[in-house]
């Protein structure tokens, strides 16, 4: 037996999602293309920050000299 909370807990369909971009467009407006392109770039700019924090991991990793003398620490 499902439980009846669960289903509001599902992913929006395609009726949903067009409800959901009229509502979105209504609300802001012609501030939606700015809004979309600060998200894009925050979203790029987080991969970069990754990416540059998994590279100092690595470099940091391999500049150890404990791990270059006995490789089981």
């Amino acid at each position: 037996m499902t439980n009846p909370m669960l289903a509001f807990l599902s992913l929006p369909g395609g009726a949903e999602w067009i409800i959901i971009l009229v509502i979105a467009v209504l609300i802001f407006g012609r501030r939606l293309p700015d809004i979309a392109r600060s998200l894009g770039k925050s979203i790029t700019e987080f991969k970069k920050g990754v990416k540059d924090a998994e590279n100092e991991v690595k470099s940091a990793s391999a500049d150890d000299p404990v791990r270059k003398e006995d490789p089981k620490v």
